[in-house]
């Protein structure tokens, strides 16, 4: 029986593989919560994370959002490699919105410290909080999936049991039959019976390597799709008499839309509509291309306070990191150690990071009796739905969200603004409305990556190790500001950053050594920039790892040791890690970082994963960094299927590698510089250097991986480049002849 307890009316939005969604009212508060997972006709459910249909199909519900990361992929091998199915017969389909799918784990990642740790799954629950960032999805969901598996297996076995008299523990499942001896029966004859089956309450996993599905490079379950063109991305829905919307927003620091010229825009063949907010207008036509020409000649003007420009950013950091800080972690007795000390100082700086997705914001929307229906690539779809009915002023259970496949994200897809602002013109003209930003102002309306100035300070000890340490690090207070927005700053959370006095953890996060340091501190230094900043691939990692490793590099130029046995000596704490760096200087073929080798170093502990990567980089004739060879060496713990995570681990060199070199911005008159692609001196296939991947077999739990391999590259590359030139470059993007 259902145990209940208290009252809290909350509505759950089911979307299932057909693209039908159904919203559900539920009375009460449940400590436990009943599956909503959508069956057809030919399908029997096995409670929330799977389907199996008399045809023998095998379809897995995944509550997260596929960007290109293959978790369509790893995580339905795990439940079929438990379940013993054939491959060639899965499917998988976006879970519905439920309290199972919550990701407290993401929670805890992209919004560190907001909420205490007791309380982050309970209010990720409660708010049915689906979840995709942080590189949480395999962590979160590989455990319950495997179990799902397990219970549908023991579930058949018994169904067939029963059918041939015998005693279900000595019947197997393998290649999506259930066997016994010589006997053997398909799923799908078993799964109407077998779903009455009591699941046992101890599930045993399997055990042993033969026939097993989790480890083997299976083929990518969204990868025939994405090829033929019959994957759905936002920008592929079409819906009868669905119009076009193109839109404009002021730029940073705008208070209010003052003038368009609305007379010009419906002078453009195929406008039908002008729609204004206080804060952007848009223009809706028959085709997009009409829309944003209209967009063009409405010329929009806008009231804007402040002034935002790279000199006003910088000068920011400088105040912040000059100003008081909040002591984020420590270790031991810092002031001892620095106590009539000769320190080693040395001072970095990131700039602005841009997202550039591939996929241009999109969203399509739907207004119909009072309810509104959206299709949008979103890595937070219950988020997304909240915030698109407290701007319509309705229940979220008038609200429909159908999450689509996204062309990249990097975090991206977290914001919502697009949701808003496509259910809002629905609303307004009465049609089906797609919204689509352009290149520009994708660009130009970004959540950055934010900047960031490291001062940092450290003493060696006598034996040439690090006795000291001390980081101070000027940069936004992202990870509240992106609590604040994607939850409309309600709730606990919104209490929680009201009340105050909670500093920024994800402002530092990975600023702390994986070396042995016997006192340390990391101090956080709230920089107000002007400028929103949002969640970007690895977050703060991305810089702190670049001020860490290029730091850890010139101590043990100031120690004159070799920067592998630096490294190696101070890492018996991380044997992991240890092994790692010996196995890349070993496959990478590793001279020393002898002067002229060209060669650099850096290693990084992340979510449960390690990495080390020696890059191979020099200046050329016309001053432009070349980046010739990338050598990673990477534990993720136990790997589910090896073809994806080379394919992170590689997508993630070549973005770290982007960001080391481009993928950054300036700003000029409150809006920034870079505006397309081409702006950005991202890599094209000429500039992309050799790329060398080991993956260390490990037993341990599965680790985080889409974002594991981009925090390493920039100090390798910055190391590699002071090896060949002995010029020491502190500042992303790395520029020769820049500071």
């Amino acid at each position: 029986m259902e145990r209940r307890k208290g009252i809290d009316r909350r509505t759950l939005l089911i979307g299932g593989g057909a693209g039908i969604g159904l919203v559900v009212a539920w009375a009460v508060w449940p400590r436990a919560y009943l599956p909503n997972l959508s069956a057809r006709d030919n399908e029997t459910a096995f409670g929330a994370w799977l389907k199996i249909a008399t045809n023998g199909q095998v379809t897995v519900a995944i509550p997260q959002c596929e960007y290109g990361q293959g978790i369509f992929t790893t995580l339905p091998q795990a439940l079929a490699d438990e379940l013993g199915a054939d491959w060639r017969m899965v499917g998988v389909e976006q879970a519905p919105l439920n309290p199972i799918y919550a990701n407290s784990l993401a929670l805890g990642e992209l919004f560190p410290g907001v909420l205490p740790e007791r309380l982050e799954r309970t209010w990720a629950v409660r708010n049915a909080l689906t979840l995709t960032g942080g590189s949480t999805s395999m962590r979160s969901f590989e455990a319950p999936l495997r179990a799902a598996g397990a219970a549908a297996r023991a579930m058949l076995c018994k169904a067939a049991a029963r059918r041939w008299g015998v005693d279900w523990q000595e019947c197997d499942t393998t290649g999506g039959h259930v066997v016994h001896g010589q006997q053997r029966l398909r799923f799908g004859e078993l799964a109407a019976e077998a779903a009455g089956e009591e699941a046992p309450d101890d599930l045993v996993l399997r055990e042993g390597e033969t026939g097993r599905l989790s480890g083997e490079p299976l083929p990518r379950l969204d990868g025939p799709g994405k090829v033929d063109g019959s994957a759905n991305f936002a920008g592929d829905i079409r819906l009868p008499n669905m119009v076009f919307a193109a839109l404009r927003q002021g730029p940073v620091g705008t208070v209010k839309l003052a003038a368009i010229d609305e007379a010009a825009a419906r002078n453009v063949p195929g406008t039908l509509h002008i729609v204004k907010n206080e804060m952007w207008v848009a223009a809706v036509a028959n085709n997009w291309w009409a829309a944003n020409r209209a967009l063009e000649a409405l010329n929009p003007r806008f009231e804007v306070a402040g002034r935002v420009e790279s000199e006003t950013i910088q000068a920011a950091l400088d105040a912040a990191l000059d100003g008081e800080g909040e002591r984020m972690a420590s270790a031991g007795d810092l002031a001892a150690a620095f106590a009539g000390a000769r320190v080693v100082t040395a001072e970095y700086r990131a700039g602005l990071a841009l997202h550039a997705a591939i996929e241009p914001m999109t969203a399509t929307a739907v207004w119909e009796d009072g309810r509104v229906r959206l299709w949008l690539p979103t890595q937070a779809p219950g988020l997304a739905r909240d915030a698109v009915a407290r701007v319509l002023g309705i229940g979220t259970g008038d609200v429909v969200v159908h999450p689509v496949l996204a062309g990249g994200s990097f975090g991206q897809n977290l914001e919502h603004q697009v949701a808003e602002q496509a259910a809002l013109i629905a609303r307004e003209v009465r049609k089906p409305v797609q919204l689509t930003w352009s290149r520009g102002e994708t660009s130009a309306q970004d959540r950055f990556r934010p900047p960031a100035a490291a001062r940092m300070t450290a003493r060696l000890g006598t034996n040439g190790s690090i006795s000291g340490w001390l980081a101070k690090i000027a940069a936004p207070s992202t990870g509240h500001e992106l609590a604040r927005r994607l939850t409309g700053g309600g709730g606990a959370i919104g209490a929680s950053l009201a009340a105050g006095g909670i500093g920024d953890a994800s402002a530092v996060a990975g600023a702390r050594p994986p070396y042995r340091i016997p006192a340390l501190a990391i101090d956080h230094h709230p920089a107000e920039i002007g400028v929103p900043t949002g969640y970007w691939r690895s977050g703060a990692h991305s810089y702190t790892a670049f001020f860490t490793e290029s730091f850890i590099d010139e101590l043990a130029h100031v120690a004159d040791v070799e920067a592998f046995s630096f490294r190696i000596a101070m890492l018996a704490a991380e044997p992991r890690l240890a092994r790692c760096l010996s196995t890349v200087t070993s496959l990478g073929g590793w001279q020393g970082g002898l002067p002229g080798s060209g060669q650099g170093l850096a290693c990084h502990a992340f979510r449960g994963s390690y990495i080390a990567v020696m890059a191979e980089a020099s200046i050329g004739g016309d001053q432009r960094v070349k980046v010739d060879r990338l050598v990673a060496a990477v534990d993720c713990g136990r790997v589910v299927n090896p073809s994806v995570v080379e394919q992170q681990i590689e997508g993630g060199l070549i973005f770290g590698m982007a960001a080391a070199l481009g993928a950054t911005t300036g700003f000029t008159g409150n809006r920034p510089d870079a505006r397309s692609l081409r702006d950005l001196e991202l890599p094209r296939l000429a500039d992309c250097p050799q790329i060398m991947v080991e993956l260390i077999a490990s037993d341990a739990d599965p680790g985080g991986v889409s974002e594991l391999a981009v925090p390493p590259v920039a100090p390798a590359i910055a190391n590699a480049l002071h090896a060949a030139t002995g010029v020491r470059l502190r500042q992303l993007p790395l520029i020769p002849g820049g500071e």
